[in-house]
């Protein structure tokens, strides 16, 4: 009987069912180009960078007879000695990475104190204030009043002309406002209102602690801007101390002269300077980037998680 019983709970019992949705041939087809698509777009992108990383390691010579592809031709790290070695250099370097650092926590904090008020609902003015910041997407007052601007809060030739008239942007203020007010719900704000949170606290305590996805998208955006940065530098700053790395690359890529106090005396002098001029370009572009490609794989989970929530929706 036991046997028998068993046998039918057995037959009776539920058997799983397969929710595969089986591919048709045209959304094989679809996912084939989008592969191929992505392969090409990895192609064009890793193409490039390969040819500067092998250029960098290269001797001078090698690259300046354009034997170079894709591989170090007569393998030399000279072009990175003389660049660790030039003040300016290490000093353009050391200045990026003051602006970015410090601009990005700056620009992070005023965004965020801007973005949560316009983020919840009892803000009184918030929609005429969100319209203005829209505005100055639209409209500016261009360069020569920005200037003057600058110029009259005694900001030129500072370390603050980098990092102020920059400091927040629109855009990332309408990403951080739009997370905050579709996962911060109003029920969490009254529950901390009624256990004696202030505004402060309960910003601090729970707000950001929620919101570092959209943090780390908004600080990744000012830090790679910050670090990009050259144009602000070219107009405010006359002082090569104060310089960034970026227009230190500037002079060198673009106005083809010479990072380091050198003296020629022989026409063989100039040519080796002029090939040791063309392999320190790529090493300076290797050396640019680098810190960008080294804190990107931290963020970029939170990245697309960030973006998605933050967007803003219709």
């Amino acid at each position: 009987m036991s046997i028998t019983m068993r046998a039918f709970r057995n037959n009776s019992a539920p058997r799983p069912v397969d929710s595969t949705i089986a591919e048709t041939r045209g959304d094989r087809m679809f996912l084939v180009g989008i592969k191929v698509m992505l392969w090409i777009a990895l192609i064009a992108v890793a193409v490039p960078l390969i040819y500067i990383v092998a250029n960098s390691f290269s001797s001078a010579s090698a690259v300046s007879a354009g034997r170079v592809f894709l591989w170090p031709i007569e393998p030399s790290i000279r072009a990175y000695q003389e660049a660790f070695s030039d003040p300016l250099i290490m000093k353009g370097y050391l200045n990026s990475f003051i602006y970015a650092i410090g601009g990005t926590l700056i620009s992070v904090s005023l965004t965020i104190a801007i973005a949560y008020p316009l983020s919840r609902r009892t803000f009184f003015g918030r929609n005429v204030i969100m319209s203005g910041l829209i505005f100055t997407m639209l409209f500016s007052g261009g360069l020569i009043p920005t200037y003057l601007v600058v110029q009259n809060l005694g900001l030129l030739n500072t370390r603050w002309a980098m990092v102020i008239p920059s400091a927040i942007g629109v855009w990332q203020v309408i990403i951080a406002r739009t997370f905050f007010r579709s996962t911060i719900p109003d029920e969490l704000y009254e529950a901390a209102t009624i256990d004696g949170a202030s505004d402060l606290r309960f910003l601090w305590s729970i707000v950001i602690p929620l919101s570092k996805p959209v943090i780390a998208v908004i600080a990744l955006m000012y830090a790679i801007y910050q670090w990009n940065s050259y144009f602000d530098a070219l107009v405010y700053l006359k002082d090569p101390s104060l310089y960034p790395l970026q227009i230190v690359l500037r002079n060198v890529l673009i106005l083809n002269t010479q990072t380091g106090s050198t003296t020629t005396t022989s026409l063989a002098q100039q040519l080796e300077q002029q090939q040791l001029a063309n392999v320190l370009k790529y090493a300076l572009i290797v050396i640019s980037s680098l810190p960008v490609l080294i804190i990107y794989p931290f963020v970029a989970r939170h990245f697309t998680k960030g973006v998605m929530v933050g967007a803003v929706k219709g």
